[in-house]
């Protein structure tokens, strides 16, 4: 591990209070995640400056942004740090402190998609890669570069196409965790819902249909069964826990689940494709225009991962996703932002940001151009949004949808339809252009970059 790891590590660990301080942290592909316990030991200002820093978000986890690649080490070395100087007496008594503090200052809503986004960042790797390798088959079957029928064509369809079968239970297990109930128990209720053999089963006159209440019904069941498990555990004596607890807990999951939880999981998931359908079909340009427009914002937060449950719904109804190139275009109306403002800078440190983190925007990994260049400006931050508005018109104008789901930016050409690869380029590019326009004529000036000194 190099110096400047131990040492981007160790400034950020100090600033954040040491390690008494922290609760707990993760990271996603380009933010180190942090929760803390007392907010009033971080120095933000000190956080900020520190070299290797991209940008700071705070929300319920302080969310610091550090870039792809250079994240996953920091976070390693943040880890060993934590081993060796933590403090468990403390930080215990502070945790409960900090979600007392916490549930009363946040709102339902807010809490509920940190909740869903906690669920999916870990599946986001495994997603992406699954989504990447399905993608170039299909698309290379189609081309006519690929036969079907040949062993290298199934054997590449079986590795993409693994972890959506499984998908429900590697979500139950998340869910599970999160909820505070066991992992195992979590994937035995993603389970009682794909298990193929729900086919065989008949109630009230109508045959059941496995996978119906898609993720939705799995969070449901998964939240249900780690209630159970802690419920029935405070009741239950010690000497026979670890034997009747998991067996109740699963059996009256698996009763609710098949009587309640799927129909109920089901109509959700149908109300919800229904709906977004609607506001794409009779919206058209203009729903595809406040989409592109709006999602930005909610990449800031980090809210954006609790509509992964959302695209994989309507992949699993309608067979593909037509959500997902509008949001995407959200990076491109940034990566034609930054472009503006290279052209037009004199200065050499904002040339250099700029520089660092185009090609990792144009690869669909926006945080290091809005932390780093766009957000700190100011202006260039909304007409990004209105360039990722006009490639979002585009897209919803010619119905590209994608038939999994990854990175957005170019890698999410690989997930187009092929048909339709050339559409998603162009508005790709027309949100490039857009973006570019509204910088360079309305959104900078050397003036706004003081604090990108020479």
């Amino acid at each position: 591990m190099s110096d400047d790891i131990k040492r981007l590590a160790s400034e950020i660990l100090e600033v954040l209070g040491g390690a008494s301080n922290i609760e707990s942290y993760t990271h996603c592909m380009t933010r180190l995640r942090v929760k803390t316990i007392d907010d009033k030991q971080i120095d933000q200002k000190k956080l900020k400056q520190i070299d290797g820093v991209l940008g700071v978000i705070e929300a319920d986890t302080l969310q610091i942004v550090i870039g792809p690649g250079k994240v996953n080490k920091v976070a390693t070395a943040f880890g060993k740090l934590l081993k060796e100087e933590e403090s468990t007496q403390l930080k215990e008594r502070a945790k409960e402190l900090k979600k007392e503090a916490r549930a009363k200052s946040e709102t339902s809503f807010h809490q509920i998609l940190k909740k869903i986004a906690s669920i999916f960042i870990p599946l986001i790797p495994a997603l992406v890669a699954s989504g990447l390798i399905t993608g170039m088959t299909k698309a290379a079957i189609q081309a006519g570069w690929l036969n079907e029928k040949t062993e290298l064509a199934q054997i590449l369809t079986l590795i993409g196409g693994g972890l959506f079968v499984y998908l429900a239970i590697f979500v139950g297990i998340n869910t599970a965790k999160e909820f505070g109930g066991s992992p195992a128990l979590g994937g035995l209720a993603g389970a009682l819902i794909i298990n193929p053999a729900i086919a065989e089963v008949t109630l009230f006159g109508q045959k059941l249909v496995p996978g119906r209440g898609g993720l939705i019904g799995v969070m449901i069941a998964a939240i249900f069964i780690a209630y159970m498990e802690r419920l029935i555990r405070k009741r239950m004596p010690a000497s026979i826990d670890i034997v009747f607890t998991p067996t109740l807990s699963l059996l009256i999951t698996g009763l609710f689940t098949y009587l309640v939880f799927m129909p109920l999981g089901g109509w959700i998931s149908d109300g919800i494709t229904k709906l977004l359908l609607q506001i794409l079909d009779i919206g058209g340009i203009i729903a595809g225009f406040i989409l592109g427009a709006t999602f930005l914002p909610l990449v800031v937060t980090g809210l954006h991962q609790g509509l992964t449950p959302v695209h994989l719904e309507l992949i699993n109804q309608i067979g593909d996703d037509p959500l997902l190139p509008i949001l995407a275009m959200s990076g491109a109306g940034q990566v034609g932002a930054a472009l503006a403002i290279y052209v037009k800078t004199k200065k050499k440190r904002l040339k250099r940001a700029v520089g660092g983190a185009l090609p990792a925007g144009m690869l669909g990994i926006g945080e290091p151009l809005i932390f780093g260049v766009t957000l700190p400006l100011g202006r260039p931050f909304l007409t990004a949004c209105l360039g990722a508005g006009v490639g979002g018109a585009f897209q919803a104008f010619f119905k590209v949808a994608t038939i999994s789901v990854g990175v957005s930016g170019l890698p999410l050409t690989f997930l187009v339809h092929t048909e339709q690869i050339v559409y998603y380029l162009i508005g790709v590019l027309i949100a490039y252009l857009a973006g570019f326009v509204f910088t360079y004529f309305f959104g900078f000036n050397d003036e706004m970059a003081s604090e990108f000194k020479e």
